[in-house]
């Protein structure tokens, strides 16, 4: 029980670094002796020291035979920073409370051996599931080698994001938009179609908190968006265009009078996007093949976004980890706009389920959250 009193401490500890760590982990860890504890620390930026290094340092000389509780398995390698195994042992802990085991093939079970091997005490799997829970992006990119993809959809209680003349502002409440800007600073990439662009002209940015912003992927096969869209404003964050390879060859003519006509893939490309080419069927791009592409270039989350298309798209393919729902208690009717587009159910034993699932209500609005 004291074991999972801590480490549920460590877990807490962990949550601070959400959306600061990719591609690393989150890790939580806390240094206990006698009863009490003694040194806090969590993972706080990708490079900076990890989560032991940091509550060790905390507990100072006093973690000599001390036990220390960490969610996360610690390294044994040199990566970014030292291995976290020599801080441990060098600081004379006597055992170590693990709560999962961390699946990069760097790290899984060399960290356990290290401190076995310099008679420290192992202790395993304390609150594995929870532990893991806090890394799902990161357990995908490195088992699978692609992002974790969450697919949020905002909509009244018809299931519409917006009116029949294309109105959508705003169906959810300043709280639920809020938790939207909030799910964008945690991901590495915010996924839109062209559509979306070409109708709101989004600058996809963090905005209503305070958060770092996630790079851009549009979906256009048509090479339809124009160069001053807002996405372009900001060079600090990466732009991802996806499109066919049939257009990418096309020739466009000048934007204006005294331009230039050519490639529109190079015109992107001087506003700072990466034009990457993937392949198309009649359903659109194909989302498994962007996401093979943004895993190379290190992206470990994805939050699509919109519209409706590409949300049908990313369903069909089976390509959606987790589906979050903010749902307005609003009704447009059968003029509105479908927040998802076809996915080819006939029945209704065929329609797509969500397990795990996690309801509440914020401000006036409800938010259902699952796992595909």
């Amino acid at each position: 029980m004291e074991h999972v009193r801590f480490m549920r401490l460590a877990i807490k500890l962990a949550e601070k670094g959400f959306g600061r760590t990719s591609p690393n982990p989150v890790v939580g860890s806390v240094v206990v002796k006698n009863g009490k504890i003694i040194g806090r620390g969590y993972h706080q930026e990708a490079g900076l020291p990890h989560a032991e290094v940091n509550a060790l340092q905390d507990a100072g000389k006093k973690a000599q035979g001390s036990t220390l509780y960490v969610t996360l398995e610690p390294c044994a390698h040199f990566g970014r920073t030292s291995p976290c195994v020599t801080a441990i042992i060098k600081a004379g802990v006597k055992k170590v409370v693990i709560g999962s085991i961390d699946p990069n093939p760097k790290v899984r079970g060399k960290g356990i051996r290290a401190l076995e091997k310099n008679k420290i005490e192992v202790i395993k799997d304390v609150l594995r599931d929870e532990c893991l829970s806090l890394n799902e992006a990161y357990v995908k990119y490195i088992t699978k080698k692609t992002p974790f993809v969450i697919l949020k959809l905002a909509t009244t209680l018809d299931g519409k994001i917006a009116t029949s003349i294309g109105d959508s502002k705003w169906i959810t409440s300043l709280e639920s938009r809020r938790y939207a800007h909030r799910l964008r600073s945690l991901v590495d990439c915010v996924m839109v179609g062209s559509g979306t662009i070409l109708k709101d002209d989004p600058a996809l940015t963090v905005r209503l908190i305070k958060g770092k912003n996630p790079a851009r992927a549009i979906l256009d096969s048509g090479l339809r968006i124009p160069v001053k869209a807002k996405i372009f404003a900001s060079r600090n964050e990466r732009v991802f265009v996806f499109t066919s390879a049939k257009a990418s060859k096309k020739m466009f003519p000048p934007f204006s009078k005294g331009g230039r006509g050519g490639f529109k893939i190079k015109l992107l490309e001087e506003k700072g996007a990466e034009v990457i080419k993937v392949n198309q069927s009649k359903d659109g791009l194909s989302i498994k093949g962007v996401l093979r592409e943004l895993g190379k270039r290190g992206v470990t989350s994805v939050l699509i976004e919109g519209g409706a298309r590409v949300a049908a798209s990313a369903l069909k393919e089976g390509a959606v980890d987790k589906a979050i729902f903010i749902v307005a208690p609003k009704i447009i009717g059968g003029d509105g706009v479908d927040c998802v587009g076809s996915i080819g159910v006939k029945r209704v034993n065929e329609a797509l389920g969500l397990k795990k699932t996690k309801v509440k209500c914020l401000g006036k609005d409800i938010i259902v959250e699952g796992r595909l």
